[in-house]
């Protein structure tokens, strides 16, 4: 048994001690309130452990707390040399004799204040070891990636979108943000194209049709490049592969931004 009485509070709060300590602890403990005081957090921590919910911890987590362990400082050994005077502690038994506690008392406190630490940084190395992580709050997801340019003009609260199809059922979508100045064209099953040509779209400013970016196959969204926000339209034509300066066929589509 241990040889200060005290240390044995975190055992006993989660029933780790045998029946002759249990026994000699629980004698201690009906004139001990520290101790009494330290079983009832610690219980009361261990309760909470119920509410708890299991999540996958992030990648790495386990690499980077192994990692950081070299980082760590550890505290020095205490000994009777120790430049540093210890602060008596008084324990409850002590009070009751109306004497002071020894310095051996002191040192035994501290070891016995430390154990909840110990006992928590001990359940951290075993939760790791096994791969899993309970906690009462989920882990933010690490794995996540913020949304790309197009996901948020089509999400956001002022996109506007207009759809036009051909007799063959293509259909392109073109969808804007003001906000935003960006705009978004999605196109599925337009007519195949040859090697030498490609859909390009176009941003009209003042009349004039400005380059917005070229589609190489039939299907597929497209960031336009450009100021959609102060253009009048868009539209799409066919031209030589690499795309024009200026459209050199008709407008297969156009989106007159004042009806959008």
């Amino acid at each position: 048994m241990s040889s200060d009485i005290h240390a044995l509070s975190g055992a006993y709060a989660v029933d780790a001690l045998d029946d002759i300590e249990r026994a000699q602890f629980e004698r201690h403990l009906a004139e001990c309130e520290a101790c009494r005081a330290e079983v009832r957090s610690l219980r009361e921590a261990t309760a909470l452990l119920a509410e708890a919910v299991q999540q996958e911890p992030p990648a790495g987590l386990r690499d980077r707390v192994l990692a950081g362990i070299d980082t760590v400082r550890p505290l020095p050994p205490l000994t009777a040399s120790s430049s540093a005077p210890l602060t008596p502690v008084v324990s409850s038994d002590a009070d009751a004799l109306g004497t002071p506690a020894s310095s051996e008392t002191s040192g035994s406190q501290r070891t016995r204040r430390r154990f909840p630490a110990l006992v928590a940084a001990a359940s951290v190395a075993a939760v790791l070891g096994l791969g899993g992580v309970v906690a009462s709050q989920p882990w933010k997801d690490e794995t996540s990636q913020p949304p790309s340019a197009v996901d948020q003009v089509l999400a956001a609260p002022d996109a506007e979108s207009w759809e036009q199809r051909m007799d063959d059922g293509a259909k392109v979508t073109l969808t804007r943000s003001e906000k935003l100045n960006r705009a978004v064209v999605t196109a599925e099953g337009m007519p195949e194209l040859t090697d030498e040509q490609v859909y390009e779209l176009w941003l009209q400013h003042d009349g004039r049709m400005v380059p917005a970016g070229v589609m190489e196959g039939e299907s597929g969204t497209l960031l336009l490049e450009g100021d959609p926000s102060t253009a009048e339209a868009a539209g799409i034509t066919i031209e030589p592969a690499g795309g024009s300066e200026e459209p050199t066929t008709e407008p297969i589509m156009t989106f007159p931004f004042e009806q959008v």
